[in-house]
């Protein structure tokens, strides 16, 4: 039987459901992750529930309220600790709160155990220290690595079985608000975490501005099954944050993984929300035409850049320093194909600044949308500012000093920038 740190009152076991029981055991037979197996352990128990790892870092917390998950995170009398231990290794530990009577002994040791089980499966090879599993997920997806057997074997020292391939997920996460600590880490551990319960073995490591995951094997469906618990479970435990995961091909051939990559970050770029979008996921196989950049991106990225630079970098600058909506603007104009009425619609802003911002985009490009050469170049502009992971400036931006700006401002711009 479990260690129990610290009793409840005594109260009288509540009724077993075995429906709950039975919905606990489904959501970890199909890899459901932890958030929605720590809802199915709270259904379970009666009572809510926080799993907390053998660092004292939180995992999942299932409430009902949030005054609920502060008494269950701070440890406050009427909580119950009850350590989760696989063999003789302890892997973190059970708190919760009954709402009625205290769970039936049985149904409590079957759902700590079931718990336990699924901690330690989630939990990263412990023979395997996040530096060496960082540096060697690095080195694949860079194209470090030129030999086919060395980098299975390599793979299969630290408890990564890339022999069927794999495929990879770029995750975006991006702060919504200012951010305090090292959130960048947090994003790391809560993304493989995710990805380990839907497929085992899978690995992270940071890259620059995003966390990479190598879910290995060729099943497509379980690594799409990996992305959506990775968004589903940032978004539920980082909030303030947008969060975006982009998915790319299986790619049997481990050797071709760093092309997989490339995929993937593609389609988190493209798939990149607004300031107002709490998460999404895009698999490669969707970016439609977004895929034929893809090559020139891989071969020749400055002559990318340099599209962008001539069409819609001017604009993004101009958002960015005088809090404007002209690439936002833009891009509805050219979704609902020209359409005035339909773009005034969706914005909920008034014509006569609509057709002042398409009338500024003309003279910051020399592109005019009423072309149907102007609407070509500046639609490619804007995927290749998608394919570069341009972020595009969400709320306004106020710099005193103009001459300090990277557009500059002319007479009058003070007049036009209140009315945009």
């Amino acid at each position: 039987m479990p260690e129990t740190h610290r009793k409840t009152p005594a109260n009288k076991p509540a009724a077993s459901d075995p429906a709950a029981l039975d919905a606990l055991a489904e959501a970890v037979e199909s890899g459901a992750g932890l958030p929605e197996i720590a809802r199915a352990a709270s259904a379970a128990l009666g009572a809510g529930v926080a799993l907390i790892d053998a660092k004292q870092s939180v995992l999942a917390v299932a409430v009902g309220a949030p005054s609920e998950e502060r008494e269950l995170l701070s440890n406050k009398q009427g909580v119950t600790t009850i350590g989760l231990r696989v063999a003789e290794a302890s892997v973190g530990e059970l708190r919760f709160k009954p709402r009625a009577g205290s769970p039936e002994p049985m149904v409590l040791r079957m759902v700590t155990t079931l718990l336990a089980l699924e901690v330690e499966r989630t939990r990263a090879p412990e023979e395997a220290g996040e530096a060496a599993v960082g540096s060697f997920v690095n080195s694949v997806l860079d194209g470090e690595i030129t030999d086919r057997r060395d980098l299975i074997a390599r793979g299969k020292e630290l408890g990564i079985d890339l022999d069927r391939g794999a495929v990879i997920l770029t995750v975006l996460v991006h702060p919504l608000k200012p951010a305090e600590g090292d959130w960048q880490a947090r994003v790391l551990t809560v993304a493989g975490r995710a990805a380990r319960g839907a497929v085992p073995g899978s690995t992270t490591a940071l890259r620059g501005d995003h966390v990479a995951v190598i879910a290995p094997g060729d099943d497509e469906d379980r690594a799409i099954a990996a992305a959506e618990a990775v968004v589903r479970t940032l978004t539920e435990t980082m909030e303030g944050f947008s969060v975006v995961v982009g998915a790319s091909r299986v790619t049997s051939d481990p050797m071709e993984l760093h092309r997989a990559d490339a995929e993937a970050l593609l389609a988190a770029n493209v798939a990149s929300p607004d300031a107002e979008a709490t998460g999404r996921m895009l698999s490669f196989e969707d970016t439609g035409a977004y895929r034929l950049l893809l090559p020139a991106m891989s071969k020749d990225p400055a002559e990318l850049e340099r599209f962008y630079s001539d069409t819609i970098a001017p604009l993004v600058a101009y958002d960015e320093q005088y809090g404007t909506e002209l690439v936002t603007t833009l891009e509805t104009f050219l979704a609902n194909d020209g359409s005035m009425a339909a773009t005034h619609k969706q914005l909920f802003t008034h014509r006569h600044t609509i057709r002042y911002r398409l009338d500024r985009i003309h003279e910051l490009t020399g592109l005019d949308v009423g072309s149907s050469d102007g609407r070509e170049r500046l639609g490619l502009g804007l995927k290749a500012m998608r394919v570069l992971g341009v972020h595009v400036p969400s709320a306004p931006v106020f710099e005193p000093g103009a001459e300090r700006g990277r557009v500059p401002r002319r007479p009058g711009d003070e007049i036009n920038t209140r009315r945009t």
